[in-house]
């Protein structure tokens, strides 16, 4: 099933994955590309000079915290005075919308970063009080377009921009170059990429074409700051150099917890941080936040998991008074724990239900919910993640529905896992193979890190490992070569003298200046041949 490897093979396989090469900043879209990009611009440029009042609306995800940060950064280094809000998950719903209207006074123009493209019934609102409306998005479009003075969202048919999966901040940090430019300004854009590189990871970009090079780039520019946030985060992780996965692990859920368990506005305060006591304040209610997120999330997730109909195709499991702000990443789980679509719903008052959604295998959620589309009162998303929201008199037929959507789909449900990259022999597994890896770095979307698998593997030695033995250690042996393997919370069966099958990341070890490569195993199977 899958390929032999070994280290020339993996090179090939590794460069066809960037079928534009390896980008450099030169290589960047100039902002223009965008439509409306200029007819925004000038806008923008316009309340400015004319002093008139200018709110950004983001989004409570790490993406709409770090578009909103960026966009306050730069109306901050002009010294022009700006309202932001971040719509609260549970009192004003996503994006724009009349509850966030409520609150936004005297104003001349509004600028949404990170939502906005799905909020027809807003602008009509802001189009009675007179307010300009800026949309800037990268989400899918809607059947009805906001009546808006400017659109920039890439997925616009007829938008120009040669990439169509990046994500809000993005827009918005080509937003401040367009602006930099039209106003002659001298803002160091690389270094903006700290906090955008931030959502490009968090909100599961593809890690090729111009997402590449500009987390690259942003992580550099992270590993050289001197802005406090960055600064508190490293000193918390006690490192000096952080990479994706401190990104992916740690910055984007304690980020994302403040709009999961509160309120999103707690994350931007701390990202406009201007010194380091503030900071360390402020990530620690962040952490905080996603302690308790953490907790809340296993214990739904084990109600779910209980609940599940467990041979429906598509799962969808309600609960009642499920925190709101973890269906999502209960749905992550749920679906993997069963290797199906999987839907979560909460109940948000006496007749709705809100929730989440996260895809398996091929299914396209977006494309097997839409079509259920005159159930649910509110819908959007993409092929992989979605949310909604439906009367709870319609869950039985939705539920109907859903299943038969998708049998009609013929989506195909295999065990190959598309992310490993082949088999290979422990006799190829060397430095040189990890130094190779290393080079197509950072890993993510789009880019999965690298997995192998490796079979009729000898287990020499098991051990258990870490607080409450939750972790396993494998001695593993392989046609005469040994390597140490780590299997993180597992308790799989597996004894000494055992043949097995597994499927793992490389590892280099540093321990006390000793060097040493180590497996982190995925999947441990015993093999019966």
């Amino acid at each position: 099933m899958y390929p032999k490897v070994n280290l020339q093979k993996l090179q090939s396989i590794l460069n066809d994955r960037f079928e534009d090469g390896f980008l450099t900043l030169r290589d960047l879209p100039k902002p223009s590309l965008l439509k409306d990009m200029n007819k925004a611009t000038t806008r923008i440029v316009e309340a400015i000079s004319k002093k008139q009042k200018i709110y950004i609306i983001g989004d409570y995800d790490v993406d709409g915290v770090v578009a909103t940060t960026l966009m306050k950064l730069f109306f901050d280094y002009v010294e022009y005075d700006v309202n932001y809000i971040i719509p609260n998950r549970f009192s004003d719903g996503y994006g724009l919308s009349s509850s966030v209207l409520d609150r936004v006074y005297e104003c001349d123009l509004i600028i949404t970063v990170d939502n906005g493209i799905s909020a027809y019934d807003a602008s009509l609102i802001c189009e009675q009080r007179g307010i300009d409306l800026i949309v800037t998005d990268h989400h899918l479009l809607p059947p009805k377009l906001p009546k808006a003075y400017a659109i920039i969202d890439q997925k616009q048919d007829d938008c120009t921009f040669p990439y169509d999966e990046i994500c809000g901040a993005q827009i918005a940090w080509y937003l401040i170059a367009s602006l930099k430019s039209a106003l002659n300004l001298d803002i160091n854009m690389i270094e903006l990429l700290e906090f955008c590189s931030l959502a490009i990871i968090a909100d599961m970009m593809p890690l090729t074409h111009i997402n590449r090079v500009m987390t690259i780039a942003g992580i550099k520019a992270i590993n050289t700051s001197v802005k406090a946030p960055i600064k508190a985060i490293k000193e918390h992780l006690d490192k000096e150099v952080i990479n994706s996965e401190d990104i992916a692990f740690f910055i984007a859920p304690v980020l994302n917890s403040a709009g999961r368990m509160e309120d999103a506005s707690f994350a931007v305060d701390f990202l406009l941080s201007t010194n380091i006591y503030d900071a360390r304040s402020k990530l620690q209610k962040l952490i905080s936040f996603n302690e308790n997120r953490k907790d809340i999330e296993a214990s739904i997730t084990k109600e779910a998991l209980s609940k599940a109909s467990k041979d429906d195709d598509i799962i969808v499991v309600d609960g009642e008074d499920w925190h709101e702000g973890v269906v999502g990443i209960v749905a992550a789980r749920v679906g993997r724990e069963l290797e199906k679509p999987c839907i979560i719903l909460t109940n948000s008052n006496e007749d709705t239900l809100k929730g989440s959604g996260r895809s398996f295998y091929e299914c396209d959620l977006f494309e097997v919910v839409g079509e259920c589309r005159d159930m649910l009162d509110k819908f959007g998303g993409h092929s992989a993640a979605i949310g909604l929201s439906l009367k709870s008199k319609n869950l039985p037929l939705f539920k109907t529905k859903l299943q038969d959507i998708y049998r009609s789909k013929n989506y195909t449900k295999t065990t190959y896992d598309s992310e490993i990259v082949g088999e290979i022999d422990f006799r190829d597994i060397s430095f040189e193979l990890i130094e190779l890896i290393k080079c197509y770095e950072p890993f993510g979307m789009g880019n999965p890190a690298v997995k192998f698998i490796a079979k009729n593997v000898e287990v020499l030695k098991v051990d258990t490992m870490g607080k409450d033995a939750q972790h396993q250690r494998f001695a593993l042996r392989q046609n005469g070569v040994v390597f140490i393997g780590v299997k993180f919370k597992s308790s799989v069966q597996i004894e000494a003298s055992n043949i097995v099958e597994i499927s793992f990341h490389l590892n280099e070890n540093n321990f006390r200046g000793e060097k040493s490569i180590q497996l982190f195993i995925d999947k441990i199977n015993i093999s019966y041949i």
